[in-house]
């Protein structure tokens, strides 16, 4: 008999390709996942036509009608919108010429919520345990939450007192500082941590996912110390492509509730969140007479204009400007 005729491959699919493109463009996991995310909410809201069948009129009613029925913010809208022009011009080869132009929404101003030095030991207080620490890296070296979830052993330097931090916003690397009164607690909690690789090792697991297809090029690296999380997930689990039990980091939502829980606890009125720490510490600098472009440096900001927000928050102004309530010779207490 003649040997069987192998079957077709099947063509990919548009999520498949939309993986592909982001990855050869070196974006991250979670921009992958948010763009095959809107890519299937703009589908599902026209009735999965296919993509070629829409155009420019079909992407400007999924965005009204993100903003006018969900009333999503700016943010989203410019996300949602993001991925689309992605999809279309680098997936589906679309002239962007051909889909015309896009209304941005316009971002309100905020100023960032900021907490006092009293405030922020108020919320430490009430956290425990490995969300504490991190928390506490947050606000002492204004790490943003996915940059301290993915902090690796090596990118900790205990001697210099430093941080590096790999691939931050823009993919870009920093380094910053790692405050001295926190030395003792990372030194212990890497010792603990320490204790559970080498378990995990002898349980047949101890690996971690590696960046930039290091696994193939350091061959076993993934079960070396240096590239482990400092902040492991409670818990390894069965990565299917290679067959082995890895532990990623801890999932940035535990952090996210107990800090929320904390705050609460504390009976702050604030809106506090993980990137309140980071919006602090960088104000608090402020406060403490540092260079505004040092501050920049540490937050990993490209322009400084981003950087100076922080002057507007400070309790007494970047004037030092006193109110003339403050010198009128006034009683309100009667």
């Amino acid at each position: 008999m003649p040997p069987a005729t192998p079957a077709a491959p099947h063509p990919p699919t548009v999520l498949e390709r939309i993986r592909h493109a982001t990855r050869s463009r070196g974006y991250s996991r979670r921009t992958e996942d948010t763009y095959c995310s809107w890519v299937a909410r703009f589908s599902a809201f026209h009735s999965h036509r296919p993509l070629r069948e829409l155009g420019s009129l079909e992407i400007q009613g999924f965005l009204t009608h993100l903003a006018t029925i969900n009333n999503v913010s700016a943010s989203t809208q410019n996300q949602a919108l993001a991925a689309l022009l992605f999809v279309y011009v680098h997936v589906l080869g679309v002239p962007a010429e051909k889909l015309g132009e896009f209304v941005r929404a316009k971002r309100p101003q905020h100023l960032p919520v900021v907490l006092t030095p009293t405030e922020v030991g108020a919320v430490l207080a009430r956290m425990s345990g490995m969300t504490r620490l991190m928390a506490s890296v947050l606000y002492g070296s204004g790490l943003r939450l996915m940059e301290c979830c993915r902090l690796r052993v090596k990118d900790v330097d205990l001697e210099r007192r430093e941080i590096v931090v790999r691939c931050g916003k823009g993919q870009k690397d920093r380094r910053t500082m790692l405050p001295e009164r926190l030395l003792g607690l990372v030194r212990r909690h890497l010792i603990e941590v320490r204790e559970q690789h080498e378990h995990d090792l002898t349980q047949g697991a101890g690996t971690v996912e590696l960046p930039d297809a290091l696994d193939r090029k350091l061959p076993g690296a993934s079960r070396d110390w240096v590239w482990q999380w400092i902040f492991p997930a409670t818990r390894p689990y069965y990565h299917k492509d290679t067959g082995v039990w890895r532990r990623h980091h801890l999932h940035e939502t535990v952090l996210q509730r107990a800090v929320r829980d904390a705050a609460l606890r504390a009976g702050i009125t604030k809106r506090v969140a993980c990137h309140t720490f980071r919006h602090s510490f960088a104000t608090h600098l402020l406060e403490g007479g540092y260079d505004i472009r040092t501050i920049q440096e540490l937050l990993g900001h490209t322009d400084v204009s981003t950087t100076m927000i922080y002057t507007h928050v400070l309790n007494r102004g970047g004037l030092a400007v006193h109110s003339p309530l403050d010198a009128a010779f006034l009683r309100l207490d009667g």
